[in-house]
């Protein structure tokens, strides 16, 4: 009889041990801005690298912007915006996937040259 009558004494202090530790939404609030968080930038988000510009053919039909937020835009012809989407750089090859779901790759053969998809654009 002893060990039914103790378990729910025992059941409350562990209760309000637990509940002693808990920390209100308002205290854990006030203490992150206190002391914040450093986060680490999104995978989406990548170092400034040296081929974001204009990159355009020799004929002007395609213009490819690479934007700073790892975006794209290529004009082809008198169609802006043809394809967009976003872009990797790793060393001097470029990996794009485009918002339709279209993937394809390049390679920067100089600071000045991208060979893309059978083409070659010039930095402008």
């Amino acid at each position: 009889m002893r060990e039914i009558s103790s378990r729910p004494v025992r059941h409350f202090f562990v209760a309000a041990i637990l509940a002693g530790t808990a920390i209100p939404a308002s205290s854990a609030d006030a203490a992150s801005n206190r002391n914040p968080v450093r986060q680490k930038p999104s995978e989406n988000t990548m170092q400034q690298h040296p081929y974001v510009g204009m990159w355009v053919t020799n004929d002007g039909r395609v213009r490819h912007e690479l934007l700073p937020d790892n975006r794209y835009d290529e004009a082809r012809g008198s169609r802006e915006s043809a394809y967009r989407g976003r872009y990797e750089v790793t060393g001097t090859h470029i990996e794009y996937w485009d918002d339709t779901g279209f993937t394809a790759d390049g390679d920067f053969v100089d600071d000045n040259t991208l060979h893309h998809g059978g083409m070659v654009l010039r930095r402008k």
